[in-house]
């Protein structure tokens, strides 16, 4: 089978694992920088142009689509839909998942935990959010915020207002959160592929630092959930229709609560810290599409 990967370099560590499991499973696997890619229409001729130039429809797409590529990569698996190539990420879960606000509105409405949570488009919103917090430090995100960056953490009206002001003036919208202080800078990312958990490992932040990322030095131990926390994250990817996902957890004294779900996680955290091959699991569903 001619499978294509949708990333902006082979030499990724995500990219050229799904390469590797690919191959090894006896397939075709080119990577193609989707950031030269774009939609075209003609009539009722739909193809892909690769830097101006039509490109061989696809047989199977695996997109991996970072966070400054969304409206393109949003387009492009649109244009897959009606080409019905068939891929591994819907247009409007990704759009979705990417809006930070967005997608824990949809969360919550659907009955799952999120920790207490305002979004503020000025800085007369924020002090009066910290008011509906109640309590300091409140975690302060942009809107847009990845890989922790982007993420602070206020112990005062005078740190939340400088914050804001910086975020502000970056034209960024202002998330400000609930800070879980038992969850003692740990946090949970599960990796959804289908309808399964296929690996799940605990982060732990470095000391002095709230921020359980990877890109921030955190440690991470393979752990496995209760039934019922699987369901709440399997739940979770299904409610904003993310096919291949990373749910992340963070621990409080009323259970779990969900932070994220990323639409394009990243496999080298998962699997050097859990052993699983990810990326032969993510093949697997993906080439099952075509043979249906």
């Amino acid at each position: 089978m001619r499978v294509t990967v949708f990333s902006r370099g082979p030499t990724l560590y995500s990219t050229s694992r799904i390469v590797a499991a690919g191959e090894d499973r006896g397939h075709t696997v080119e990577v193609v920088d989707h950031a030269y890619c774009s939609p075209a229409l003609d009539g009722d001729h739909f193809h892909l142009l690769y830097d101006g130039r039509p490109m061989k429809s696809p047989q199977l797409v695996i997109p991996r689509i970072g966070a400054n590529m969304t409206v393109r990569g949003a387009a492009l698996l649109r244009q897959l839909d009606v080409m019905n190539v068939p891929h591994t990420m819907n247009a409007n879960a990704l759009q979705l998942a990417r809006d930070k606000m967005g997608s824990l509105q949809v969360l919550a409405g659907a009955g799952l935990p999120i920790p207490a949570t305002v979004l503020c488009f000025t800085l007369r919103e924020v002090r009066l959010a910290a008011l509906t917090l109640g309590a300091y430090p409140v975690v302060v995100k942009m809107l847009e915020s990845t890989h922790g960056v982007g993420v602070a953490l206020a112990h005062s009206l005078f740190e939340l207002e400088r914050i804001a002001e910086g975020f502000l003036q970056l034209q960024q919208r202002v998330i400000l959160q609930e800070f879980i202080e038992e969850s003692e800078g740990k946090d949970v990312r599960s990796f959804v592929v289908g309808d399964q958990i296929v690996a799940t490992m605990e982060r732990r932040a470095i000391e002095g630092e709230f921020r359980a990322n990877m890109h921030r030095g955190a440690s991470a131990v393979p752990i496995e959930l209760s039934s019922a926390d699987q369901d709440l994250v399997l739940k979770a990817a299904s409610v904003l229709g993310v096919e291949i996902a990373g749910v992340d957890l963070i621990p409080s004294r009323h259970g779990y609560l969900l932070m994220e779900v990323n639409a394009s996680p990243g496999l080298e955290g998962i699997e050097t810290t859990t052993d699983v091959d990810v990326a032969g699991a993510i093949i697997n569903y993906a080439t099952a599409k075509v043979k249906k």
